[in-house]
């Protein structure tokens, strides 16, 4: 796979889940400052996460300068132009489900890199995807999507099956990563669509 979609990629999902983050922040009424910073845990949790797990140390944010750069102006653009958008949710969620497709296929990627098999590539795609949302929402004093019953990190892992099936049909490099992101994307945004969600096998509380 060429380098700079690798870089465009990269981009784009750091930009999407900086503007996720940078919103979520906005939506609790945070100055400044507290926008900033969530958007740059928002953006670079998981993949910090994953890089350490990898043993890639220093983590990648720390060696690449583009990444602070595209966070800052991110989270500068979101709080100049967010107060003319009247629905936050919907922003929120798009980008969201954008940097969840791309960053899914980022981490994919490194861990081919390594050599790692299906299953790793798949759970460490999954981490870099989910992660840095985790770390939001708990910072934002929410209950993590990924820890509920909504269609989150089941995206990641359906994209990333897709990825790998068509791998192995040994298709153009390419349209595989970009099926995967289209996948994810698809899936996150049909399930709040149609409130599709994994089953529950606890007994709920009576009121």
């Amino acid at each position: 796979m060429p380098f700079n979609f690798i870089t465009i990629i990269e981009i784009l999902g750091t930009f999407s889940f900086a503007v996720s983050g940078a919103f979520a922040a906005m939506e609790k009424e945070l100055d400044p400052l507290g926008v900033l910073i969530i958007s740059f845990v928002t953006a670079i949790g998981g993949g910090t996460i994953r890089d350490l797990l990898l043993g890639n140390t220093p983590v990648t944010w720390l060696t690449d300068n583009t990444t602070a750069w595209v966070i800052a102006i991110s989270a500068v653009a979101a709080v100049f132009f967010g107060s003319t958008l009247k629905k936050f949710d919907k922003l929120l969620f798009l980008t969201d489900a954008i940097g969840l497709g791309l960053f899914t296929m980022i981490g994919i990627q490194k861990c081919l890199q390594h050599g790692l098999s299906t299953g790793i590539c798949i759970a460490l795609g999954t981490i870099t995807a989910c992660f840095g949302g985790v770390l939001r929402d708990v910072l934002l004093n929410k209950v993590p999507l990924i820890f509920q019953k909504e269609i989150y990190a089941s995206a990641c892992i359906a994209g990333g099956l897709l990825f790998f099936i068509m791998r192995k049909w040994q298709l153009a490099e390419n349209p595989d990563y970009i099926a995967g992101i289209i996948t994810v994307f698809v899936i996150r945004l049909l399930a709040v669509r149609f409130n599709w969600s994994l089953p529950i096998f606890y007994l709920r509380k009576k009121p």
